[in-house]
């Protein structure tokens, strides 16, 4: 019997196709997981952003975060699912044993509203220039 163990997941979709089916995103996403026998733990919206550069034609992303418990030879096949896809762009997907149900938790930033998403997508290095410097008071 194969050990099962806890992954995150996330996944790329094109903005438009996500705002005017999102559950039809959704049931993608759910019949690729359910294929690799995983038993989701949570799956949910983490943000939308602009790309890097295109995939497929699209300059707009949207991003949604899985965390599911399956066996390591599923990881593969699910991979090729994603990329057999016509709905889903990407999708990485690392191992998060250490994780606990209080990370995972964790609000996402479209759970938090957009500060400013721009400047999330940019190097912590360049928002740090831009933010006033903090005086210690001892």
């Amino acid at each position: 019997m194969e050990t099962k163990r806890v992954y995150e997941a996330l996944f790329l979709v094109d903005s438009a196709l996500a705002a005017s089916q999102w559950d039809h995103v959704m049931g993608v996403i759910q019949k690729i997981l359910d294929r690799a026998e995983a038993r989701v733990i949570s799956i949910r919206k983490w943000d939308e952003r602009k790309l890097a550069y295109e995939i497929s034609g699209k300059s707009r992303g949207t991003y949604i975060l899985a965390y599911f418990e399956c066996g390591s030879s599923k990881i593969r096949p699910m991979e090729r699912d994603v990329q057999l896809s016509e709905e889903i762009l990407r999708v990485l997907v690392v191992r998060t044993d250490r994780m606990t149900q209080n990370d995972m938790d964790k609000p996402t930033p479209a759970m938090l509203g957009h500060v400013d998403s721009e400047a999330a997508a940019r190097p912590a290095e360049e928002v740090a220039e831009e933010a006033p410097a903090q005086e210690v008071v001892e």
